[in-house]
């Protein structure tokens, strides 16, 4: 699914000879499983009655649905002829077995599920034109998409050719391997097919491996130092704020893929939080409590270091959290941040975006409703609406390849992370609610700490990314952040997707990203006027912050100091949910 509009294919008829390329199913490479897990901090949880309304807004349109049943009748009727109108893309996977070229009748099964999909995008289309909410056009979009995505024929045992094949290979024994894992789903993974075996790795082994140890710990939150691995390193450190919506070791994958590897190899003293798994019993952990750990860690950080100030960087949510930390600083006259920047992060909800489908009043009150009910917002439920808002790549994808294919699911370290959710405190989900629907962020309407947030009144330097092609957080309204802050800004286009973008070392061939000049309020003229470079943000991100790091100094020959020293090896405890007594 695109950022507008679910991926269908309708394409000109393509050279005899011309046959789909066979792709995997799932996964094929480290590049495809980041592509897979583009997800990130859900707000709202659709429920079945909104998903509902949405598809009835798109379909209840007498002229359209009118006019869209013809051409499709006249479609379907040209198809059984033999037109060629209608052709899978070749980078669909779901037609990639020959069949669907070769076979007269899996072909024109094809083109017709093409053509219905092909009008049902039609019909958002029309109702685009008339809707007066763009968060109405998102809804019906979202509905919609799921309604065609879940109509392909390829999600069935006879509407798939490769199926019957392996099913024929294996004399039936792929359907009773693919049974056994359709009834483990549902008892284990409340019905979802599992995008991976998480059991092939785990954390601290093959997993957030860079050395470190812990050397704070509260009831909220533990701080990691990681070792040096420089001779000197530079007097001011760099402390980084994850999500609080997912582990923090999507930053510290393995060896070679661990951007706090590079920042360390760059000379940096890294530090960062790793924040504890809720339960019902923190359900009243709000913004406050996540400033306080802040504000906590900051503190130490400088005692270790013996720095007066520090540098912060905030990825997604954790980049929210950092930016009301800074209100509150900036209301107090504290200069205990010397920049910050951020990675992937809306400050601003206004901007238009898929994730705007869950955004409807009574949609938000339910999620709400919810997540008090239950002291916290659920991690399967988290993933679920990502999942949702790209079904043919993380649901259909995995029936086939599970249910129907009897496949094991692929094994990578991305979807390994992506699979390890962690939960929300109803109080905290509550407030981003209001931070989301309301958009108070932006607005000066958020107090932390017995302080208004005024986003004018931030003048830290700032280093903001986007990434072109993400579906969650738009480029744009990450540009958006030079604009609201008070400070000097940075802005670097990645030309990845949301996680791709985070996850993406130097070295990746296909990696590029742009710079450009003081950033004004016109994005795109930014974008028209910014120089290309090939390689990953991470590069120039280190070189911005190096200059704001200060002098180099010879490295430490450990962790900690006296009044904060080594409690236990990262990853440490919190991120494998333990709670270890507290010294």
């Amino acid at each position: 699914m695109t950022a507008t509009k679910p991926a269908r294919s309708r394409t000109t008829a393509p050279p005899k000879d011309h046959r789909p390329a066979v792709e995997e199913p799932v996964p094929a490479d480290e590049d495809e499983a980041i592509g897979v897990v583009e997800g990130g901090e859900s707000v709202g949880i659709p429920s079945v009655v909104g998903v509902l309304r949405g598809m009835a807004s798109a379909l209840a349109q007498p002229g359209p649905v009118t006019r869209g049943a013809g051409r499709l009748v006249r479609d379907w009727a040209s198809i059984a002829r033999g037109s060629d109108e209608y052709r899978p893309s070749p980078k669909d996977k779901r037609f990639a077995d020959p069949a669907w070229s070769t076979n007269p009748a899996f072909r024109r099964l094809c083109q017709g599920y093409l053509a219905l999909a092909s009008q049902l995008d039609r019909l958002v289309d029309d109702y685009e034109k008339t809707a007066s909410d763009w968060h109405d056009v998102e809804r019906a979009r979202f509905a919609v998409g799921v309604l065609a995505s879940a109509l392909a024929p390829t999600n069935t045992l006879p509407g798939n050719p490769a199926v019957l094949k392996r099913a024929f290979d294996t004399a039936g024994a792929s359907l009773m391997r693919g049974a056994r894992q359709f009834v483990h789903d549902v008892r284990h993974n409340g019905g979802m097919p599992s995008q991976t075996d998480r059991s092939a790795f785990t954390v601290g082994v093959d997993l957030a491996v860079t050395p470190g140890d812990v050397i704070d710990r509260d009831d909220v939150a533990e701080l990691i130092e990681y070792r040096p691995s420089t001779p000197t390193v530079r007097q001011r450190p760099l402390l980084v704020i994850p999500p609080p919506i997912g582990r923090y070791y999507f930053l510290d994958l393995r060896p070679g893929r661990s951007f706090v590897e590079y920042a360390a190899s760059r000379g940096l003293r890294v530090f960062m939080v790793s924040w504890r798994n809720p339960t019902a019993a923190q359900a009243d952990w709000d913004i406050d409590t996540y400033a306080r750990r802040i504000l906590r860690s900051i503190d130490v950080v400088k005692d270790v270091t013996d720095a007066e100030d520090v540098n912060t960087l905030g990825f997604c949510a954790g980049g929210i959290l950092t930016t009301t930390v800074l209100g509150h600083l900036a209301a107090r006259g504290d200069h205990s941040v010397h920049s910050a920047s951020y990675g992937v992060t809306l400050l601003d909800f206004g901007t238009r975006a898929p994730i705007g489908a869950f955004s409807a009043p009574r949609a938000l009150e339910m999620a709400r409703g919810n997540s008090e009910r239950n002291g916290v917002i659920s991690a399967r439920s988290l993933g679920a609406v990502f999942s949702w808002m790209r079904p043919d790549d993380l649901v259909f994808n995995y029936v086939v390849n599970n249910w129907l294919m009897g496949e094991r699911p692929p094994v990578f370290d991305i979807l390994a992370w992506n699979a390890d959710g962690t939960n929300l405190p109803a109080r905290l989900h509550a407030q981003f609610l209001d931070i989301f629907q309301d958009n108070t962020l932006a607005n000066g309407r958020v107090e932390v700490l017995g302080t208004p947030v005024d986003l004018p009144r931030i003048t830290v330097p700032t280093f903001v990314t986007g990434a072109l092609n993400d579906h969650l957080t738009p480029w744009t309204g990450c540009y958006r952040t030079t604009q609201l802050l008070g400070g000097p800004s940075t802005f670097v286009l990645s030309n990845a997707g949301h996680i791709a973008s985070l996850v993406n070392p130097p070295g990746n061939p296909k990696a590029s990203y742009s710079v450009g000049g003081e950033p004004g309020a016109d994005p795109e003229h930014w974008r028209r006027t910014a120089e290309k470079r090939t390689g990953t943000w991470w590069e120039a991100w280190a070189d911005w912050v190096l200059e704001r790091s200060g002098d180099e100094r010879p490295a430490p020959d450990g962790t900690g100091d006296a009044e904060h020293p080594p409690l236990e090896a990262a990853p440490g405890s919190y991120v494998l949910d333990r709670t270890p007594a507290r010294r």
